[in-house]
């Protein structure tokens, strides 16, 4: 399993939201770049990425500081928020980004998220947001009447990388990670799932190895790590070689 790092971008910052909303952010720190450095001088393997304006803009709007990040590390990134043609899928791939995720337009345009996973193999990640297990969209500010499971299993051939799965309701809270929908969605595909929203600390790492479903290959820690309350050193060591 791997511990990905969380780096949310608004205005160029390092921010927390809770349940998505801009209203609610925390700034953790006025330089992304120097965050994404300090991560990976700990050890993390990945870092996980969001444009949160270009989320909600559906457009990328934080270029500046994502490219600052990739020049400050030499570990891969994943990158969501606005990405929503094959132009900036291609460009960011391009300039370095390890794999892109595709949220919004998994729902809108089911059909671009598979030429891009076929044009770019193992670099395109899905990226499913629920609220009350349905799927949220444009930057969660919409909600679907689209089923979490259903959305993943359109993609179940298609050759994406991954699966985020983030739970809208404890994202930002550290309330805890939602183990049981994780492991649901890990059974239901054989696409590998990546949990997210919520983690709150060691307890949400062990439960989700305890749950021993193989599919969840990694969660996202955001608030927890910038809180002080999870440990990253303590946290890698966790999952020390294992791989996904």
């Amino acid at each position: 399993m791997i511990l990905f790092p969380a780096i949310d971008l608004k205005a160029g910052q390092a921010v927390r939201l809770q349940q998505g909303d801009m209203a609610r952010a925390t700034v953790f720190n006025t330089d992304p770049a120097a965050q994404a450095a300090s991560f990976a001088s700990a050890g993390a393997r990945w870092l996980h990425v969001v444009d949160l304006d270009g989320a909600f803009a559906g457009r990328p709007a934080n270029a500046a500081a994502v490219e600052a990040i990739l020049r400050a590390v030499d570990i891969p990134v994943q990158l969501g928020g606005g990405i929503r043609s094959l132009a900036p899928i291609e460009a960011w791939l391009g300039k370095g980004i390890a794999r892109v995720i595709l949220g919004t337009v998994a729902v809108r345009d089911p059909a671009l998220v598979k030429e891009a996973a076929r044009r770019f193999p193992g670099r395109v990640v899905v990226g499913i947001d629920a609220r009350d297990g349905r799927v949220a969209v444009e930057g969660w500010a919409d909600r679907s009447e689209l089923e979490t499971i259903e959305l993943a299993r359109r993609f179940e051939d298609a050759g994406v990388a991954a699966i985020v799965f983030t739970d809208i309701e404890r994202d930002g809270l550290l309330k805890g990670i939602n183990v049981a929908a994780t492991a649901e969605l890990a059974r239901a595909v054989s696409v590998p799932v990546i949990a997210s929203g919520g983690l709150a600390g060691m307890a949400d790492l062990h439960a989700l190895k305890a749950a021993g479903v193989p599919g969840i290959a990694g969660v996202i820690a955001g608030r927890a790590l910038y809180d002080g309350r999870l440990d990253l050193a303590e946290a890698l060591a966790c999952f020390d070689g294992e791989t996904i």
